[in-house]
Protein backbone atom coordinates (compact mmCIF):
# COMPACT_ATOMS: atom_id res chain seq x y z
CA UNK A 1 0.00 0.00 0.00
CA UNK A 2 1.13 3.37 -0.91
CA UNK A 3 0.48 6.63 1.22
CA UNK A 4 -0.02 10.14 0.06
CA UNK A 5 3.36 11.31 -1.56
CA UNK A 6 4.47 13.85 1.13
CA UNK A 7 7.78 15.19 0.98
CA UNK A 8 9.81 14.89 4.58
CA UNK A 9 13.04 14.89 3.80
CA UNK A 10 14.82 18.14 3.40
CA UNK A 11 18.58 19.00 2.26
CA UNK A 12 18.63 21.58 5.02
CA UNK A 13 17.35 19.80 7.77
CA UNK A 14 19.94 20.72 10.60
CA UNK A 15 21.56 17.55 11.45
CA UNK A 16 23.58 16.85 15.06
CA UNK A 17 26.84 16.52 14.62
CA UNK A 18 28.85 14.51 17.34
CA UNK A 19 32.73 13.43 17.99
CA UNK A 20 33.78 9.64 18.57
CA UNK A 21 32.10 9.32 21.57
CA UNK A 22 29.09 10.72 20.59
CA UNK A 23 29.10 14.27 22.72
CA UNK A 24 27.61 17.02 20.28
CA UNK A 25 30.00 19.31 18.71
CA UNK A 26 27.37 21.41 16.23
CA UNK A 27 24.76 21.23 13.99
CA UNK A 28 24.65 21.02 9.89
CA UNK A 29 22.35 20.81 7.28
CA UNK A 30 21.90 17.45 5.76
CA UNK A 31 22.84 18.12 2.70
CA UNK A 32 26.35 19.86 3.90
CA UNK A 33 26.83 16.56 6.22
CA UNK A 34 26.77 13.91 3.72
CA UNK A 35 29.10 15.87 0.86
CA UNK A 36 32.88 14.71 -0.24
CA UNK A 37 33.65 12.52 2.67
CA UNK A 38 30.89 13.44 5.28
CA UNK A 39 30.89 14.91 8.43
CA UNK A 40 30.44 12.68 11.55
CA UNK A 41 26.38 13.21 12.65
CA UNK A 42 23.96 10.89 14.48
CA UNK A 43 21.83 8.85 12.72
CA UNK A 44 19.54 5.33 13.78
CA UNK A 45 18.37 2.36 12.05
CA UNK A 46 15.15 0.27 12.60
CA UNK A 47 14.54 -3.03 11.74
CA UNK A 48 10.62 -3.84 12.44
CA UNK A 49 9.09 -7.85 12.21
CA UNK A 50 5.74 -8.57 11.54
CA UNK A 51 3.88 -11.17 13.31
CA UNK A 52 5.41 -14.11 11.29
CA UNK A 53 8.96 -13.12 12.36
CA UNK A 54 9.35 -11.56 8.82
CA UNK A 55 11.29 -8.59 8.47
CA UNK A 56 10.23 -5.59 6.77
CA UNK A 57 12.75 -4.46 3.76
CA UNK A 58 12.47 -1.14 1.91
CA UNK A 59 14.11 -0.17 -1.29
CA UNK A 60 15.19 3.58 -1.38
CA UNK A 61 13.41 5.88 -3.60
CA UNK A 62 15.43 6.43 -6.43
CA UNK A 63 15.64 10.32 -5.03
CA UNK A 64 18.15 9.65 -2.57
CA UNK A 65 21.26 11.07 -4.05
CA UNK A 66 22.92 7.68 -1.99
CA UNK A 67 22.26 4.49 -2.84
CA UNK A 68 18.93 4.95 -4.37
CA UNK A 69 17.45 2.13 -4.92
CA UNK A 70 19.48 -0.10 -3.09
CA UNK A 71 17.26 -2.58 -0.56
CA UNK A 72 17.90 -1.82 3.19
CA UNK A 73 16.02 -1.63 6.64
CA UNK A 74 13.03 -0.94 7.46
CA UNK A 75 13.59 2.47 8.62
CA UNK A 76 16.72 5.09 9.04
CA UNK A 77 17.14 8.42 9.48
CA UNK A 78 18.68 11.37 11.80
CA UNK A 79 17.89 12.86 14.54
CA UNK A 80 17.20 16.77 14.07
CA UNK A 81 18.81 19.57 16.22
CA UNK A 82 16.71 19.80 18.78
CA UNK A 83 15.20 16.19 18.94
CA UNK A 84 15.88 12.96 21.00
CA UNK A 85 16.42 9.75 19.75
CA UNK A 86 13.11 7.99 20.38
CA UNK A 87 11.15 11.20 19.18
CA UNK A 88 12.82 10.94 15.69
CA UNK A 89 12.78 7.02 15.73
CA UNK A 90 8.82 7.37 15.96
CA UNK A 91 8.37 10.76 13.61
CA UNK A 92 10.27 9.15 11.23
CA UNK A 93 8.54 5.40 11.15
CA UNK A 94 5.09 7.59 10.87
CA UNK A 95 6.17 9.93 7.52
CA UNK A 96 7.97 6.71 5.80
CA UNK A 97 5.61 3.86 6.48
CA UNK A 98 2.53 5.32 8.80
CA UNK A 99 2.57 2.43 11.06
CA UNK A 100 3.05 2.66 14.98
CA UNK A 101 5.54 0.75 17.02
CA UNK A 102 7.92 0.55 20.06
CA UNK A 103 10.98 -0.29 18.67
CA UNK A 104 13.94 -1.13 21.61
CA UNK A 105 17.88 0.11 21.68
CA UNK A 106 20.37 -2.58 20.85
CA UNK A 107 23.73 -0.53 20.41
CA UNK A 108 25.28 2.27 18.76
CA UNK A 109 28.48 1.81 16.06
CA UNK A 110 30.10 4.13 13.82
CA UNK A 111 30.53 3.76 10.26
CA UNK A 112 32.04 5.63 7.14
CA UNK A 113 30.32 4.30 3.28
CA UNK A 114 31.25 6.76 0.16
CA UNK A 115 29.05 6.49 -2.16
CA UNK A 116 31.71 7.17 -5.51
CA UNK A 117 32.02 11.20 -6.16
CA UNK A 118 28.31 11.69 -5.05
CA UNK A 119 29.25 11.69 -0.99
CA UNK A 120 29.28 9.21 2.24
CA UNK A 121 27.97 8.23 5.03
CA UNK A 122 29.89 9.28 8.47
CA UNK A 123 27.14 7.93 10.83
CA UNK A 124 27.17 7.47 14.35
CA UNK A 125 24.01 4.81 14.43
CA UNK A 126 21.92 3.59 17.10
CA UNK A 127 20.52 0.49 15.93
CA UNK A 128 16.37 -0.51 17.22
CA UNK A 129 14.28 -3.01 16.55
CA UNK A 130 10.71 -3.62 17.49
CA UNK A 131 7.39 -5.15 16.10
CA UNK A 132 5.63 -3.74 13.49
CA UNK A 133 1.45 -2.67 14.54
CA UNK A 134 -0.75 -1.42 11.91
CA UNK A 135 -1.11 -2.02 7.71
CA UNK A 136 2.77 -0.51 6.18
CA UNK A 137 1.26 2.44 3.47
CA UNK A 138 4.74 3.53 2.66
CA UNK A 139 5.91 7.63 1.12
CA UNK A 140 6.71 6.86 -2.21
CA UNK A 141 8.97 10.63 -2.05
CA UNK A 142 11.14 8.37 0.40
CA UNK A 143 10.56 4.38 -0.74
CA UNK A 144 10.09 2.85 -3.89
CA UNK A 145 9.23 -0.93 -3.10
CA UNK A 146 9.20 -2.79 0.33
CA UNK A 147 8.68 -6.36 1.47
CA UNK A 148 8.81 -8.67 3.85
CA UNK A 149 11.23 -11.50 3.91
CA UNK A 150 11.97 -14.79 6.40
CA UNK A 151 15.80 -14.14 8.53
CA UNK A 152 16.61 -16.90 6.90
CA UNK A 153 16.52 -15.87 3.44
CA UNK A 154 17.30 -12.74 3.98
CA UNK A 155 20.91 -14.31 5.14
CA UNK A 156 21.05 -16.34 1.72
CA UNK A 157 20.30 -12.75 0.17
CA UNK A 158 23.14 -10.80 1.68
CA UNK A 159 25.58 -13.82 0.79
CA UNK A 160 24.32 -14.18 -3.27
CA UNK A 161 23.40 -10.25 -4.01
CA UNK A 162 25.07 -8.46 -1.65
CA UNK A 163 25.39 -5.26 -3.64
CA UNK A 164 21.64 -4.50 -3.71
CA UNK A 165 21.97 -3.58 0.01
CA UNK A 166 22.91 -0.90 1.24
CA UNK A 167 26.48 -0.63 3.24
CA UNK A 168 25.11 0.01 7.22
CA UNK A 169 22.78 -2.83 6.55
CA UNK A 170 25.31 -5.23 5.44
CA UNK A 171 27.09 -4.29 8.34
CA UNK A 172 23.70 -4.28 10.83
CA UNK A 173 21.95 -7.57 9.90
CA UNK A 174 24.95 -9.84 10.66
CA UNK A 175 25.67 -8.15 14.14
CA UNK A 176 21.45 -8.56 15.20
CA UNK A 177 21.38 -12.04 14.03
CA UNK A 178 24.77 -12.95 15.70
CA UNK A 179 24.51 -10.33 19.00
CA UNK A 180 21.02 -9.70 19.54
CA UNK A 181 18.77 -12.62 17.97
CA UNK A 182 17.42 -13.41 21.78
CA UNK A 183 15.82 -9.44 21.33
CA UNK A 184 14.39 -10.20 18.35
CA UNK A 185 12.98 -13.05 19.26
CA UNK A 186 11.41 -11.70 22.07
CA UNK A 187 9.69 -9.01 20.70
Amino acid sequence: MTATAQRVSFDDEPLILVDDTDQRIGYMPKLQAHQGEGVLHRAFSVFLFNDAGELLLQQRSAEKPLWPLYWSNSCCSHPRRGEELAEAVDRRIREELNVESAPVFLYKFQYHAPFGETGSEHELCSVLVGKLHGEVAVNPTEIAAWRFIAPEDLDRELVENPNTYTPWFKMEWPRIRQDHWDTVTGL
